[in-house]
């Protein structure tokens, strides 16, 4: 795709913009939780708060779960093996080069056999990191594809994508479940429910607190994609060649059978939507359009 100069994303400027977009986030997310905290507390007499705090204790527990075995986990579930350094040298090579220029650790290197395109990084921080690529990936990527494809995964563990992901999980958790205890309590009667309230105000709770988890579901979504476009602007700095991620894209948006091994749980650690594309898309898909992602890249 033809890009005229005048029209060129320059990729610190998108990276930071991407940055920004993620705090925005963020401070949405927290800001939605104290709404829901005051909405419950407006419906019942007893503490909202209340709720709350055993509500994060919970995701909390969960969430400390998941960020230290979580890497154990997806790569157990999602079939990986350690490549082999003399079998995959080329590959080990070309991990070692970008996290040297990345300035982090070299990661656990893994292979998944899948005919499918892919590949995805985990790992709760730059030192325990691991990242995997299908078979598929590697037989049909020239060295200019790969090595966006690496650099995009390399990205995701430099930018620490891992641990910003698990706290807008432990988010959403803390949203679903006060959401849950808040609507049970409504139908079994539970607290004092304050009859004198207003009404059009009661209604407006009571329709936040149903609603909720949408919300929730929406802003988390919102943050997994813009992680994505960030990862893609981290990977140009890296290779200095957007071009060969934009390629390496087009080549696995064009291949439709989906990653045997993978599930909604990990679809979102994925370079693109390892599942079928019958799914759901738009605001609630993890991953940004590639045609999107194709075009800032190709725009760079």
């Amino acid at each position: 795709m033809a890009v005229e100069n005048s029209k060129r994303i320059d990729l610190f400027s998108e990276s930071k913009k991407n940055i920004f977009k993620t705090y925005l986030l963020f401070l949405l997310f927290f800001v939605f939780v104290f709404i829901l905290a005051i909405a419950i507390k407006y419906i019942f007499n007893f503490a909202g708060f209340g709720i709350l705090g055993i509500a994060g204790f919970i995701a909390i527990v969960y969430g400390i779960i998941g960020y230290y075995a979580g890497d154990k986990i997806v790569l157990a579930t999602s079939r990986a093996k350690a490549a082999d350094e003399k079998k995959f040298v080329y590959l080990h090579n070309l991990v070692e080069g970008l996290a040297l220029a990345a300035n982090i650790p070299k990661p656990k290197v893994y292979v998944i056999e899948d005919k499918s395109p892919n590949a995805f990084a985990t790992g709760r921080n730059p030192t325990n990191a691991s990242l995997a690529v299908t078979t598929g990936l590697l037989e049909i990527m020239n060295r200019q594809e790969l090595e966006g494809v690496i650099a995009h995964e390399i990205s995701h563990i430099q930018n620490r994508d891992i641990q910003i992901m698990t706290v807008v999980s432990v988010l959403f958790g803390i949203v679903s479940i006060v959401s849950d205890i808040a609507i049970r309590g409504m139908i079994f009667g539970v607290g004092d429910r304050r009859e004198n309230s207003n009404g059009l105000m009661l209604i407006i709770a009571l329709i936040f607190v149903i609603l909720a988890p949408i919300f929730a579901l929406l802003i988390q979504m919102s943050i997994s994609r813009n992680r994505e476009y960030l990862a893609d602007s981290s990977a140009a700095k890296l290779t200095r060649y957007p071009q060969g991620l934009a390629s390496a894209l087009k080549k696995i948006s064009g291949v439709s059978k989906p990653v045997s091994s993978a599930s909604k749980g990990n679809a979102h650690m994925y370079i693109a939507n390892p599942l079928s594309s019958k799914g759901l898309s738009g605001m609630f898909s993890t991953h940004p359009p590639i045609i999107e992602r194709i075009r800032r890249l190709e725009a760079m």
